[in-house]
């Protein structure tokens, strides 16, 4: 069985894996030991891991069910993978650029992203995760009681109806996206998730795809969202990822929100992605 070693980041979010190629298959025992450094560290990855789609495919499965995409297209051949593409001359914000976690209006949303680095800019492109559990801990204790009884309406109108992707610029972007107005419907999650593994309380709110607090009105609902990002997405609880080329990154997107970052315009930056199914928030 492969030596792990894991070299973690500060406060333990985020580790770079070595000893371990992922080209191969990977045992049962392994998968778990995987998962368990993967709830550890939230966000972990593998440097220097040149994979075919095929490999990565076969990686992801090892980790979990897959999961489906609502709203992306999947690659010809390969029914779970999505390209995230930007061209050099794209006048647009890139694909992903504000936080949010992944399909946070679905019933179930995934358990883990896994993004592929295939093209890197020379400059910029880095990947922003937010610490969600330590997010949650800080919180005053009065605050994080009250909002453990709250649940936050949730929808991907702002980014996938046919209004909101061409706001969003979408129609100018690589990524390759089927908008339609089925994102106009709303799903009621949890403000306070508990993750599934470890237990452990997940302030579970994000720009892009929550609303609104149930029970407020719209301008207090404003106003507590804006204070709850404005704590969640402070500097302590972010780790920023630098990529290189054939790097595969695994999170937890449980616990964790994301934001693509720019700064790489006139070079293309190409990665692929799958994701592993997920439960129900509770």
């Amino acid at each position: 069985m492969a030596t792990l070693k894991v070299q973690a980041h500060e406060n333990n979010f985020g580790a770079c894996v070595e000893g371990i190629d992922l080209s191969q298959p990977i045992s049962a025992e392994l998968a778990e030991t995987l998962h368990q450094v993967w709830y550890q560290y939230q966000v972990i990855y593998f440097p220097n891991q040149p994979l075919t789609p095929e490999q990565l495919e076969r990686f992801t499965a090892a980790i979990g069910p897959f999961g489906t995409e609502p709203y992306l297209k999947t690659l010809p051949n390969y029914e779970h993978i999505v390209e995230i593409r930007r061209e050099p001359d794209e006048p647009v914000a890139p694909f992903g650029a504000s936080w949010h976690s992944d399909w946070s209006f679905r019933d179930a949303p995934p358990s883990a992203t896994i993004l592929y680095s295939q093209i890197v800019p020379p400059v910029g492109g880095d990947t922003h995760y937010a610490d969600g559990i330590r997010a949650f801990e800080t919180l005053d204790p009065v605050l994080a009681a009250e909002l453990e009884e709250m649940q936050a309406v949730h929808s991907a109108r702002r980014s996938y109806s046919l209004e909101g992707y061409k706001r969003s610029g979408g129609e100018q972007r690589s990524v390759a996206v089927e908008p339609n107005d089925n994102a106009m419907q709303t799903k009621v999650h949890p403000v306070v998730r508990t993750h599934p593994k470890s237990g452990r309380k997940v302030l579970w709110i994000n720009p892009v795809y929550t609303l609104s607090i149930e029970g407020l009105s719209q301008s207090d609902s404003d106003a507590m969202l804006k204070k709850l990002y404005g704590h969640a997405l402070d500097s302590q609880f972010i780790y920023a990822h630098r990529w290189a080329a054939n790097m595969l990154t695994m999170w937890d997107n449980r616990s964790v929100q994301h934001c693509a970052q720019g700064g790489y315009d006139g070079h293309r930056r190409v990665m692929l992605r799958t994701t592993v199914a997920g439960d129900v928030p509770f």
